[in-house]
């Protein structure tokens, strides 16, 4: 899993970055990945992949592995799980958490797969493709390593759907105006076009399903939302004079009041080869 940023650095880059930024990164994905919404939107997706014992499955973009663990267990004894990143470090990070389970750890590009055709009878891939450059090459490879009745199950952010409360209306258009300016059109609504492209690369029995991330306090969004989050740099902002200070001091008092409340949609979208 790779999670949004403000700016466009490319995910590539990681292993590149300092080490205790990229110390900051893992333990920002720990925390997203134990926050309860994200444990709603993964129930979902896990439901629509119906992962079980004896499966190998593929974890495509794994970051630190916590996803690629869950399914080891559920395809125990003899099942296998591959947990593919782009990030060798993010890849030394996921093994350093391995926990004994039957987990194989690639390097690798979701765009140029270096497995067979049929290799999996299943794949996850959670928040990655909007990410990459060709998305629908990457599902084209996704789907192309997944056996003939196996299960592809996508997941992504609908950043268009971003909504707040208990801060000033205006303020809010202003700061998210800002991040969608920084994004391109792929990473803003990812998540609702991955049902057309899974039907476009000829999947069957294909199911969407909207998951609306609710988060009542500030604290919680964090987490999850990076222009709520203190600990982003305010460098990355690269924003207009005084926008993020401004900003944090409603958001700040929008918690304190009691009426903060942020919005945002990830799709699950799962189909059968």
């Amino acid at each position: 899993m790779e999670p949004a940023q403000l700016d466009r650095t490319p995910f590539a880059d990681l292993d590149r970055m300092p080490p205790d930024m990229f110390a900051m990164l893992v333990a920002a994905l720990e925390s997203m990945s134990r926050h309860p919404e994200i444990r709603r939107v993964r129930h979902t997706a896990w439901e629509a992949l119906r992962p079980s014992p004896g499966q190998r499955l593929l974890d495509a973009g794994c970051g630190a592995g916590d996803v690629s663990r869950e399914l080891a267990t559920a395809v125990a004894p003899d099942g296998e799980v591959v947990a593919l990143d782009f990030s060798a470090a993010t890849l030394a990070a996921a093994r350093a958490r391995d926990t004994g389970d039957a987990i194989r750890y690639v390097t690798g590009d979701v765009c140029a797969l270096d497995f067979d055709d049929e290799s999996f009878d299943g794949v996850w891939c959670e928040r990655v493709l909007q990410h990459v450059e060709d998305p629908d090459a990457a599902i084209g490879e996704l789907v192309r390593v997944t056996r003939t009745g196996g299960r592809v199950c996508l997941l992504d952010t609908d950043w268009a759907s971003l909504a707040f409360d208990g801060v000033d209306g205006t303020l809010a258009g202003s700061v998210i105006g800002h991040m969608h300016g920084r994004l391109t059109p792929r990473q803003l609504d990812m998540g609702r076009t991955l049902r057309r492209r899974l039907l476009d690369h000829g999947l069957e029995d294909v199911v969407a399903t909207p998951v609306t991330c609710y988060f009542p306090d500030p604290d919680s969004a964090a987490v999850v939302l990076p222009m709520v989050n203190h600990d982003v740099p305010e460098g990355t902002w690269a924003s207009p004079a005084g926008l993020r200070d401004e900003w944090f001091t409603q958001v700040d008092s929008a918690g304190e009041r009691g009426d903060f409340l942020a919005v945002l949609t990830i799709w699950v979208v799962a189909g059968t080869v």
